[in-house]
């Protein structure tokens, strides 16, 4: 799809958050929100005046009941996608570190996946090309 300068553009951000034996968590879209179903790096849409570092450390805390540290968080790439009726930019961040237990907030699923295995959960086209990166190991 081409954007063009009408498109509306929606800033969202995410995280890798890592285990040490390298699963990566994601979370499942919860019945009622746009894309139900799918799975998805945790994370979520910037407020005004927030950095995108901001917004995640208090996306997981909301999202995932964790304590995230700002210097916690290694930007890894981002993922320009277009949809139907806007454009989604999402920076990836890695995550390796992080205090609490991962306590799904907002009636969603979540569960750790190995790398080699992220393709075998249906995923938000915007994401998909987020997976070989992982894959490659970072």
């Amino acid at each position: 799809m081409i954007t063009t300068s009408s498109t509306k553009i929606v800033t969202v951000v995410a995280a890798a958050l890592i285990r040490p034996d390298g699963a990566i968590l994601l979370t499942q879209r919860p019945d009622g929100k746009s894309m139900a179903g799918l799975w998805e790096f945790p994370g979520g849409k910037l407020k005004a005046g927030e950095t995108p570092e901001q917004a995640l450390v208090r996306e997981l805390q909301e999202e995932l009941g964790v304590s995230i540290e700002l210097g916690d968080l290694e930007p890894l790439t981002f993922a320009s996608h277009g949809y139907d009726s806007f454009h989604l930019l999402m920076p990836l961040y890695v995550c390796r570190a992080w205090k609490g237990n991962i306590t799904p907030q907002e009636n969603q699923a979540a569960t750790w996946v190995k790398p080699d295995l992220l393709t075998n959960y249906p995923m938000p086209p915007a994401d998909l090309p987020l997976i070989p990166l992982l894959q490659q190991g970072v």
